[in-house]
């Protein structure tokens, strides 16, 4: 009897292992042997161009993240369409893009801080370029991290309408399209780390990107059955303006890139994994991270958010 509890609990124990490891190191897994066999024995994948189309179109596209996966795909081959809020950054990306790597650049100007009414304007302008690939990038904190209680209703409806309305319409449209004209091809949401655990003094951010993780998640079941590949990326900390409100991260390290070398990394796992940080690194801090209860995870945060952040904004 002894025995066989004995057994049954070493089942369990190895059963939770694997699940454990498969969710957590299937992502930094494929993207270091991709890097390996590509950098050690020439192995080359079928590019993305070839798989997705000629078109790419990047959300939030003149700073950080966004700007550096707009130069990367551009690097691949794909003409893309910018869209953010101003129009002189975009010039300035649309004209370096043009210039180094020689594709067809398109910009469009929306603040997706405004909500539902911009959005007509934006399908209007894409429904004739045959995009095959989305990267809904755009993404808004407030200003300093701070209690919820300590910013107005409009700092938090900007956030909830870029974070949340940008990635549920643009998805929303760009499936559409890809079903009705039978292109099998990319979306990829750009979330973060942050979505796995409630975040004290970050709490509408994280929520917003947990609502990312499900609703990426759950389209990836609905978007399959087209064909057409949808993939969550989660990064940590990276040094982009979103994060200046701590010099401790500003100053980077192995564990915070730059967003040129994220974005490297990131591009390189559209395809070829569903969910992933994006980066290998990143996958490894997850991974070590989810060795611990949510709850435990939140208070570590709170613990260690002081040490990291310059300001508080607390009501």
């Amino acid at each position: 009897m002894f025995d066989c509890l004995a057994n049954f609990l070493l089942f369990i124990g190895v059963y939770a292992f694997g699940c454990y490891l498969y969710d957590n190191l299937k992502s930094p897994y494929i993207i270091i042997r991709d890097y390996v066999n590509q950098k050690f024995f020439g192995e080359k994948q079928k590019r993305l161009v070839e798989r997705f189309g000629e078109w790419a179109v990047i959300t939030g596209s003149t700073d950080g993240i966004g700007k550096y996966y707009a130069r990367e795909l551009a690097r691949e081959g794909f003409n893309v369409v910018l869209i953010s809020r101003t129009k002189s950054k975009l010039e300035a990306v649309a004209s370096e893009i043009e210039k180094k790597f020689k594709v067809q650049v398109k910009i469009i100007v929306a603040d997706f801080s405004h909500g539902a009414e911009i959005y007509k304007s934006i399908e209007e302008t894409l429904d004739d370029i045959p995009i095959g690939l989305l990267v809904n990038n755009v993404g808004l904190s407030t200003p300093n991290p701070g209690s919820m209680c300590s910013f107005s209703a409009e700092e938090l409806w900007s956030v909830i309408n870029v974070n949340i309305g940008a990635v549920t319409e643009l998805s929303r449209y760009f499936l559409l399209r890809m079903q009705k004209s039978g292109i099998k091809g990319a979306i990829v949401n750009i979330s973060s780390g942050l979505e796995l655990s409630p975040l004290p003094y970050g709490a509408i951010y994280a929520a917003s990107k947990a609502y990312n993780r499900s609703l990426t998640l759950a389209l990836q079941y609905e978007a399959s059955h087209y064909g057409i590949h949808v993939q969550l990326v989660s990064p940590h900390f990276v040094v982009t303006k979103i994060n200046s409100y701590s010099r401790v991260i500003m100053r980077g390290g192995l564990f915070i890139p730059d967003p040129e070398k994220y974005a490297r990394w990131a591009v390189s796992t559209i395809g070829s994994v569903e969910l992933t940080s994006g980066y290998f690194w990143h996958g490894i801090q997850c991974a070590i991270g989810k060795l611990f209860p949510s709850n435990l995870r939140t208070y570590i945060i709170k613990s260690f958010a002081p040490k990291i952040v310059d300001h508080f904004k607390i009501n």
